[in-house]
């Protein structure tokens, strides 16, 4: 695959890189938080996670994703949101992935180019009760005129992907 770099979107459009990873979120940005059990059992949780590095969560709610390949730290990732000439393509970097082994996923922050400002992770896991947890953490500000009109609406649209996502991945890992 070609790589996603060299098109004047390489930078990262905000400085509080890896600040999904603690808490608490850094003042100044919008907060999202959204979690949702999807499932129970060691299975799931491999499927879900392979689903999410893999960016297939992404892909299942119609969204185009062009990467570098799987999400590991450094990967470049293009997100395509959106129908027709409504479509936005927006930039971004995979920031950080978790080391342990009842977590999966990554968290990807803006790139120059993105709409808006801040970094999101998306992150699945397995409890000690053996429930599989899918987990929603971003920080964002707009960094483009229509998102800075959109004010409060963009807060929800974000809580409305993110819930998305967690019905898509719930399909996903039962699948498996």
């Amino acid at each position: 695959m070609t790589r996603l770099t060299g098109t004047g979107r390489d930078t990262l459009n905000y400085p509080d890189r890896g600040a999904t990873r603690r808490r608490p979120l850094p003042a100044g940005y919008h907060h999202l938080h959204h979690r949702t059990p999807i499932g129970h059992g060691r299975e799931v949780f491999e499927a879900a996670g392979a689903a999410v590095r893999e960016f297939r969560m992404h892909r299942a709610t119609g969204a185009s994703v062009r990467a570098d390949g799987p999400a590991v730290p450094g990967a470049r990732v293009e997100v395509g949101l959106g129908v027709g000439r409504l479509r936005i393509t927006v930039p971004c970097e995979v920031i950080w992935v978790p080391d342990a082994p009842d977590r999966a996923g990554f968290a990807y922050g803006t790139r120059a180019g993105h709409p808006e400002s801040g970094e999101e992770s998306f992150l699945v896991e397995l409890a000690e009760d053996g429930t599989v947890w899918f987990e929603v953490t971003a920080f964002s500000r707009p960094a483009a005129w229509y998102t800075r009109l959109g004010g409060p609406l963009v807060p929800v649209l974000q809580l409305g992907y993110a819930r998305l996502l967690g019905r898509h991945l719930r399909r996903l890992a039962a699948a498996a």
